[in-house]
């Protein structure tokens, strides 16, 4: 008896320590042939806003950092700095009352007393953190200048690196003139190593003053779009597989003032007619990224805006009461749809997006009115939603209205609930809409997030995310919409003002988290219906959901175990008429919560992709501890 209990004592401490050990089998029993309700056709999509520099040093693909020389520095002017060559002498000043358009009203004066064609002088910029410059591609650089005098001569405009001084490409303008210009050049490099450490360096040959503003450098951007959005972020947004874009962001649309609100019309047409404007998160947008950008973006990932549009609360308490007042307001939203969705013909603000280039309308089919406005303790929100809510209904019926708080008064198209959590709080947390009323408003779950990690998620985050989308999965008939938030994060020092992110950057490289997997996979692998299932034993810390596509006659089995130890699970499928005996099985999987991917470790936690075998009408799968599993079933 003794030597008995010694050896099953010692073959749990060999599973315990080699992470097979297991808690005791559960059961699943999936009933194929009794849905119990749809799955929303828009249930994940994207949020985003300018914070964690994800507009300005992140997606929207400029490299020139304070291009309109808006942000200062703690000793002159942030990012840019003199560039004196030889024996060349100048100085450089902000000159707020010389700019090249009414909206642009600042420019950098260069004062040069001393410069030749071999000894130039001006000015460069250090970037978003470096500037990334690869070999064998071509930049597109633009600016506009003046000078006092024709004989100041062209601008010669270098990519230079910042420890070697070499020149990686160089391009030479037409001379400069009296008069406000713009002007463009091309940069092409040739053979280098591609590298982060590098400046764009702008100079003349000649004596004068110089006045330098709207200085801009494009790499290849997604699509080829004009003033764009990098490649490799655009491409990994891609592959989660998203239905829409919540634009233009959260407190981003609010501002902390009504001035500094997101007004959408200083943010379309030209790049010298948008004043920019300072963000929430206390530096300055460039608003590059404007309403038209914001809607190409859906465009090019082939997913819907969900607009969301001012409506008359701002963070640091102002607010426009209902009436009179909130009517400019109203107006402004009504022609910020109109501008999205109106004929170009027949339409004031349609032929406005057609003269920019787009004369096809975007689809439209939710509105969201305002933004957390549950922090405005006037208590105004329900009589300025209902003021929203009457004009655009009025002219725009087809559309579903989103309103950011409960209402007591009225009932809303939908709700936009928040929650930042930990994961032991999802963990509690999923059963939350499994009762709640279904006469009720419709959920979009507008902001959610494990906030777990730091710059970005990590596996622990991911298990508490991937939790918490099997409870938005089970409830999609109630649950519409949800997109995670913050999106996107600058890992460099300074680049972060919120923690626990899904996608990691810098100026040359980025990176995706755990949790940015975790909703790769949900996204990829969701039905159309979810049939009627059970669940019975497993860990305290074991989820499901499943979901099917009829077209396909495929079911896609999510299986969460946030356990350190593996669970076996008994998976009985009744209603169809043959189970398939392979299948995919995707585990995304770690040994610790707190194991992470960085910049520098960007694949350490990926989804690996193998056959699932032995699937039937009644077989056993085992999850490992800290994973989250797709299992893709066929069936007839």
């Amino acid at each position: 008896m003794f030597r008995g209990f010694r050896a099953e004592f010692l073959v749990v401490l060999f599973f315990a320590a080699t992470g097979l050990a297991q808690t005791p089998e559960a059961t699943l029993s999936v009933q194929l042939d009794k849905p119990l309700h749809s799955v929303s056709p828009m249930l994940y999509g994207l949020m985003t806003e300018e914070i964690n520099y994800s507009y300005d040093g992140g997606i929207y693909a400029e490299m020139v950092r304070n291009r309109t020389f808006q942000d200062r520095g703690s000793s002159g002017t942030a990012h840019w700095d003199l560039v004196e060559m030889g024996n060349a002498d100048v100085t450089m000043t902000v000159d707020t009352a010389a700019g090249p358009s009414e909206a642009l009203t600042r420019s950098l004066r260069l004062d040069i007393t001393q410069a030749d064609p071999a000894n130039q002088a001006g000015a460069r910029n250090e970037g978003f953190w470096g500037m990334a410059v690869r070999p064998n591609t071509t930049y597109k650089a633009l600016f506009y200048a003046k000078a006092n005098s024709s004989g100041v001569g062209p601008v010669t405009v270098a990519l230079e690196n910042d420890n070697s001084g070499a020149a990686l490409a160089t391009a030479t303008s037409e001379p400069l003139t009296a008069d406000w210009k713009r002007y463009e050049v091309t940069l092409s490099t040739g053979k280098m190593n591609a590298s982060v450490q590098n400046h764009l360096r702008l100079t003349v040959g000649h004596p004068g003053k110089v006045w330098l503003s709207l200085v801009s450098l494009f790499p290849p951007t997604y699509k080829d779009r004009e003033n764009g959005n990098r490649i490799d972020i655009m491409e990994m947004l891609a592959a989660m597989h998203p239905t829409f874009l919540r634009l233009p962001g959260g407190n981003y649309l609010e501002g902390d003032t009504i001035e500094e609100r997101f007004d959408w019309k200083a943010t379309i047409g030209a790049l010298l007619d948008r004043p920019t404007h300072r963000s929430p998160w206390n530096y300055q947008s460039s608003d590059g990224l404007g309403l038209l950008e914001f809607l190409e973006w859906t465009e090019d990932l082939k997913i819907e805006p969900v607009l969301a549009v001012y409506a008359g609360y701002s963070l640091k308490g102002a607010h426009v009461p209902p009436g009179p007042g909130l009517t400019t307001y109203v107006d402004e939203a009504l022609d910020e749809i109109e501008f999205t969705t109106g004929d170009a013909t027949s339409t004031k603000w349609g032929a406005v997006r057609a003269k920019l280039g787009h004369p096809a309308p975007f689809p439209l089919h939710y509105v969201e009115i305002g933004n957390e406005d549950w922090f405005d303790r006037s208590g105004s929100y329900e009589g300025r939603y209902a003021q929203f809510y009457k004009a655009i209904k009025a002219k725009y019926p087809q559309l579903r209205l989103i309103a950011t708080e409960p209402l007591k008064l009225m009932k809303p198209d939908v709700q936009d609930d928040h929650y930042y959590k930990r994961a032991d709080d999802f963990f509690r947390f999923v059963k939350h809409y499994d009762d709640v009323d279904r006469n009720g408003p419709k959920i979009f779950v507008g902001e959610w997030a494990t906030r777990e990690g730091s710059p970005t998620t990590n596996l622990g985050a991911a298990l508490g995310d991937a939790a918490w989308m099997t409870s938005m999965e089970r409830n999609s008939d109630l649950i519409i919409m949800a997109s995670y938030a913050p999106l996107f994060v600058n890992v460099n020092p300074g680049g972060m003002q919120w923690e626990a992110n899904l996608i990691g950057y810098d100026a040359m490289s980025s990176y995706s988290s755990p949790s940015y997997y975790a909703q790769a996979m949900f996204a990829e692998y969701l039905g159309n219906e979810v049939p009627t299932s059970t669940l019975s034993g497993g860990g305290p810390r074991f989820f499901y959901s499943v979901t099917r596509d009829t077209a396909k006659g495929m079911v896609y089995l999510k299986l969460v175990n946030a356990n350190s130890t593996a669970q076996s699970v008994k998976i009985d499928f009744s209603g169809a008429s043959t189970i398939a005996g392979t299948g995919r099985l995707v585990t995304l999987s770690g040994a610790n919560p707190a194991e992470t991917n960085t910049i520098s470790v960007p694949t350490r936690i990926v989804p690996v992709k193998t056959e699932l075998k032995g699937a039937a009408s009644s077989f056993s799968h085992t999850v490992p501890g800290y994973a989250v599993q797709v299992l893709e079933i066929s069936t007839k």
